[in-house]
C-alpha cells in the first residue's frame, strides 16, 4: 500500500512537471508584446531675457522694463576724465559749438550711481533722444534745444527745475562740475511718471570675429584735441577709445571706454542761426560705417523724422545688425573724416 501512495505521488509530480514544461516551450519563442505608445516628455523651454537697448542677454527681466535715460556730458579738457561713460549703454558723440564735442550717454539696464559732468543740451541730440521715449538730463541749453523739448513734449529733467537729483563737486571748478546718478535719477524718473519706455532699438547679431582688417580708426569730427581713435582689442572684441592722445578712461574706476562697436554717421552740419552753435541733419539719410569684429561694413542710414528711430542698412538695403553690448555712435561731416588701417 506504502509503495503504490509512493507512486501516485511521483505521478502526480510528472504531470506538474510536463505541464511546466508545456507552458515554458509554448511561450518562449513568443513575441514579447510592446506599446506602440510614443512618450511625450515635455520639454520645458527657458526664455531669454535680452535688452532692448544692448542686445545683451540679462539674468532680471525688470532691466528690461526701466525707463531709458540720455544724458548730457562734457568733453572739454577741464571736464576729462569723465564718470559713467564706460557704463552707458549707447553713446552718441558730436560738436557742440567752437569745435568742442559732446557726448550723449544713453542708459536702460546700467545704472551707475557717479556720472558727469552734466552740461546743456543742443537740439540735435534731442532727435536720438526721442526714438528711445527717454528721459532728457541736462543743465539748460541752447535756446532752440530749450524750445524743441517744450515743442516736441521730451521727457525733461534739466537740472534748473530739478536740482535734487543733481549736484557739485568740490574738487572742479563750474561748470564742469555737476554730476548724477541712478540713486537719484530713478526717484525722479518715477516722480514723474516716467516709469518704463517704448521704443525700437538696434538689430544685433551673434559676434562673429574675423580676420582683422580695420584695426585702427580715426575719426576727424574736430581738432586733435577732439577727434578720437578707436584700436581693435581682439581679446575682448572690442575697441579701444583714445583722443587728444591718451586712453580716453573712466575718473572713478580707471576703465578704458571700450564699446564692442563703432558707428560713424555721415551727417551735414554747419551752424546755427545764432552763429555760435552746432547744427546737424539729423533726419533723411546719409552714409554709415559699422566697425565690428575687427572690419568695417558700410551702408546707410536713415532716420523719417525726429520722433523716428535711427536705421542702418548694408549695401544691400538689408538691416545691419550690431553686436551685442555698448555702441558708440560718432558724427562726422563726410566720409574723408573716417580713415581706418589693418
Amino acid at each position: 500500500f506504502k509503495n503504490k501512495k509512493v507512486l501516485i505521488v511521483l505521478i502526480i509530480l510528472l504531470i506538474i512537471l510536463a505541464v511546466l514544461g508545456f507552458i515554458y516551450f509554448k511561450n518562449k519563442n513568443k513575441p514579447v508584446a510592446t506599446s506602440t505608445e510614443q512618450v511625450i516628455v515635455e520639454k520645458k523651454e527657458v526664455k531669454k531675457i535680452i535688452s532692448p537697448l544692448t542686445g545683451k542677454e540679462l539674468q532680471d527681466e525688470s532691466l528690461t522694463k526701466r525707463p531709458v535715460t540720455a544724458l548730457m556730458i562734457e568733453n572739454s579738457p577741464d571736464a576729462r576724465p569723465q564718470s559713467g561713460l564706460t557704463d552707458a549703454d549707447i553713446v552718441y558723440e558730436a560738436i557742440a559749438e567752437g569745435g568742442v564735442t559732446r557726448f550723449m550717454a544713453v542708459y536702460q539696464e546700467s545704472q551707475p550711481t557717479y556720472i558727469g559732468p552734466i552740461r546743456s543740451a543742443r537740439s540735435y541730440y534731442i532727435d536720438y533722444a526721442l526714438p528711445y521715449q527717454a528721459s532728457y538730463g541736462h543743465v539748460g541749453g541752447s535756446p532752440q534745444a530749450l524750445q524743441d523739448i517744450k515743442d516736441l513734449g521730451v521727457r525733461d529733467i534739466d537740472q534748473f527745475f530739478n536740482a535734487g537729483a543733481y549736484w557739485r563737486i568740490a574738487e572742479r571748478f563750474a561748470p564742469h562740475n555737476m554730476y548724477t546718478g541712478f540713486d537719484k535719477l530713478d526717484q525722479l524718473n518715477q516722480s514723474k511718471g516716467y516709469t518704463s519706455s517704448s521704443f525700437k532699438g538696434f538689430e544685433r547679431k551673434a559676434q562673429v570675429p574675423q580676420t582683422p582688417t580695420a584695426k585702427t580708426i580715426d575719426l576727424a569730427i574736430s581738432g586733435p584735441l577732439y577727434s578720437p581713435r578707436f584700436d581693435y582689442d581682439a581679446t575682448t572684441n572690442s575697441y579701444l577709445r583714445s583722443q587728444a592722445g591718451q586712453a580716453h578712461t573712466d575718473a572713478k574706476s580707471g576703465a578704458t571706454i571700450s564699446p564692442k562697436v563703432v558707428v560713424a554717421l555721415v551727417v551735414p552740419n554747419g551752424n546755427d542761426s545764432d552763429g555760435y552753435h552746432s547744427t546737424y541733419a539729423t533726419t533723411g539719410t546719409g552714409a554709415v560705417y559699422v566697425f565690428q569684429d575687427g572690419i568695417v561694413s558700410e551702408g546707410t542710414w536713415s532716420k523719417t523724422d525726429r520722433k523716428s528711430p535711427l536705421v542702418l542698412k548694408d549695401k544691400n538695403g538689408l538691416p545691419m545688425k550690431l553686436n551685442a553690448g555698448q555702441a558708440w555712435v560718432s558724427l562726422v561731416g563726410a566720409s574723408s573724416d573716417i580713415s581706418y588701417k589693418p
